[in-house]
């Protein structure tokens, strides 16, 4: 397949390097301590990016265990990869969702006796002893089974009753500030609850759990948004290669004079004469409102700032300062590309990468990038299996 032409009619492009989703997996696992796996997070559709070729790329390079947080999200994956994959449901199944999941040999992490107890009655009706995840709670208070929920369930007479634990895991609150002792306090309560359990794997770090050192990996890591290129050390320089490139087309061109305004409501009232591009880009594309009076787009390595209020479809920045005023209708312009990353964009907007990705609409026309074997892929051409 060819490099991929932008379509005159295409208002935004949106592209996937899998390429550099395959290098940061590599680089994460490479840091693992000896014998600990790298599994992926590929919830929330890839975290906006496509669960499906991402997956499908990932496993190629040796992943075996990805994390989805809905039941629906993990049979769509299911289609896409080998039945000895393993998906867990991080958010555990739905009352009487229990025989869709178990059939389709999907692991659910069990966060409540409720949950225990629904998995183990789907095994009794089945005949047969179900795989699972138990989840316990260090700290986060947000899902997990509590201390004394634990002590229960680990009994052998009741962890036998139709349920293989393969994993224990726990989430961490604070990973993404090294310093907190939030961090060694949730290792610490992990460990003592690990004796539990023997003879499974263990799982606690997330993408910045990696960044903790040794002690944090482990069995089994799993990392999310490092893998997209959000950075995992907020405050430092990022270590993950760059995975999105979001370009808008220039719809119009316009000029302003003193005292005009700009966009809904008048925010923004022009000092003096103005150059103005008007963007197929808006917040039913992703982008925040918040990004109005502050963002930026770049054009040619030039800053073009954002007047005026995001709307639906558009976005209006200023291009007085272009050289020779060389920015005309139906030129792209970078959203994230080489001068704004997607943590830059995410500051700009008052908000985190993970948000920004995951929030990206689904308008955009989006092309993959590097596919081994060839340069390029859109959704509905195939994924590589």
């Amino acid at each position: 397949m060819g490099e991929e032409v932008v379509r005159e009619c295409d208002g935004a492009l949106l592209e996937i390097d899998l390429g550099a989703v395959r290098q940061n997996y590599r680089r994460l696992r490479a840091m693992l301590k000896a014998g600990a796996q790298c599994g992926a997070v590929v919830k929330a559709d890839g975290y906006g990016l496509g669960a499906a070729p991402i997956a499908v790329t990932l496993h190629s390079e040796g992943c075996n265990t990805f994390f989805v947080a809905h039941c629906d999200e993990g049979m769509a994956l299911r289609s896409c990869l080998p039945a000895s994959a393993t998906i867990v449901i991080l958010n555990g199944l739905p009352p009487g969702a229990e025989l869709e999941c178990a059939r389709a040999g999907l692991w659910p992490v069990l966060n409540s006796p409720e949950q225990v107890e629904a998995w183990s009655g789907c095994a009794r009706r089945l005949g047969r002893t179900l795989d699972a995840v138990v989840q316990v709670d260090t700290g986060m208070n947000r899902l997990g089974l509590a201390p004394h929920e634990i002590t229960r369930f680990a009994d052998p007479d009741v962890r036998r009753n139709g349920i293989e634990v393969r994993l224990l895991m726990s989430h961490l609150a604070c990973a993404d500030d090294p310093g907190s002792a939030a961090n060694e306090a949730q290792r610490r309560t992990f460990e003592r609850f690990i004796r539990w359990f023997p003879g499974g794997r263990r799982s606690l770090a997330n993408s910045s759990g990696i960044f903790l050192g040794s002690d944090f990996h482990h069995d089994l890591v799993r990392p999310g948004a490092a893998l997209y290129g959000v950075n995992p050390l907020p405050g430092s320089p990022n270590p993950m290669r760059p995975v999105v490139r979001l370009r808008a087309r220039v719809i119009q061109v316009r000029d302003l004079e003193e005292g005009g305004c700009v966009g809904y409501g008048w925010d923004f009232r022009a000092r003096e004469p103005m150059r103005l591009a008007t963007l197929a880009i808006g917040y039913a594309d992703g982008l925040l409102r918040s990004f109005g009076n502050g963002g930026a787009a770049y054009f040619e390595g030039h800053r073009l700032a954002v007047v005026g209020r995001v709307s639906m479809d558009s976005v209006v920045v200023d291009v007085g300062e272009m050289p020779g005023g060389n920015i005309k209708p139906g030129a792209m312009v970078d959203i994230i590309g080489d001068d704004q990353s997607v943590d830059d964009l995410a500051a700009s907007m008052n908000t985190i990468g993970y948000e920004v990705l995951t929030s990206l609409g689904h308008r955009f026309k989006r092309v993959y990038r590097n596919i081994a074997g060839s340069s390029a892929i859109q959704p509905g051409e195939g994924v590589p299996s």
